[in-house]
């Protein structure tokens, strides 16, 4: 049985991969966008090294086939990287058939390692780190509290990728609103452009708990997009976008329309789907308001 805090989160691609909870929460979470780790029990901290440990063993005696691990909470790869490197050895020791260990990462994570230090993190097992970009736009990542800029996570990206470890980007559909629609979109799509990620998604602005949190830090005449205003945004995003092989999946729970592909041999063909949503949207599936559960 392993020692889960909840609520605890996970990529959509990691739906069957095993779970191992090494920190509890997220090392920043100031970002005000974020509803994920601000429960009270969600306080970020390290989960101590024997515990893991003793929860690797547990789970390799359940589930001794299992083929992937995701390394949760919000941003493991905080932690040194001789402890990341004790839990990945561990791992590989328990686990015979394991085939890819992955795990969210916040930019400012890499920065902190060398490139010779990740190179051991990938040769240890960890295959791919999942980076909530958000936006390319210097002042709307200002406004929301992200930390980051367009160029740190620019060069954390290419940092990883330098030590051979996949990178997934994530761009938050419809964060810049009215006002900052255009720059977010195509300032999303320079940092892909010049990032080159194995993987690109998608995800749309939502508010389960209320947006008072987010909304306070912008313009009073600031709005929120409506459903025909985030495809706009969204066909002006790929639109800029100049990449060779990156997988792109818009399928989260928050999308009204589903979109995948390959950029940018797709590119067309996902700029087309999008015209057609914002003109005849009658024509495709869109996802209902009480579809998009989070």
């Amino acid at each position: 049985m392993l020692d889960y805090i909840e609520p605890l989160f996970r990529p959509p691609s990691e739906a069957n991969s095993l779970i191992l909870q090494i920190t509890n929460g997220c090392s920043w979470n100031k970002c005000t966008f974020c509803e994920m780790y601000t429960a009270p029990q969600k306080k970020f901290s390290a989960k101590k090294k024997s515990l893991v440990f003793e929860e690797i063993k547990i789970a390799s005696q359940s589930n001794p086939d299992t083929r992937r691990i995701f390394l949760a909470d919000g941003d493991a790869m905080v932690l040194s990287t001789r402890r990341l490197l004790a839990i990945l050895q561990q791992i590989q020791t328990h686990f015979s058939a394991i085939n890819r260990i992955s795990a969210y990462c916040l930019p400012r994570n890499i920065k902190n390692k060398s490139i010779d230090e990740l190179k051991e993190l990938h040769d240890a097992g960890l295959d791919l780190v999942y980076v909530g970009a958000e936006s390319g736009d210097d002042k709307l990542l200002k406004l929301i509290d992200k930390g980051e800029t367009l160029s740190s996570t620019v060069d954390s990206l290419q940092k990883l990728q330098s030590a051979n470890i996949k990178t997934s980007v994530m761009i938050l559909n419809g964060l810049g609103g009215n006002l900052y629609s255009k720059q977010h979109a195509i300032h999303s799509a320079q940092l892909v452009n010049e990032s080159q990620p194995n993987y690109l998604a998608t995800l749309v602005l939502s508010f389960p708990l209320g947006k008072d949190r987010f909304l306070q830090h912008f313009p009073e005449n600031f709005q929120l997009l409506n459903q025909n205003g985030l495809f706009n945004e969204m066909a002006v995003f790929i639109e800029h976008t100049d990449l060779k092989t990156t997988i792109f999946r818009s399928d989260h729970a928050s999308n009204y329309l589903i979109l995948k592909g390959v950029l940018g041999k797709d590119k067309h063909k996902l700029l087309e789907k999008l015209h057609v949503a914002t003109k005849t949207p009658d024509k495709l599936y869109l996802r209902e308001e009480w579809q998009r559960g989070l």
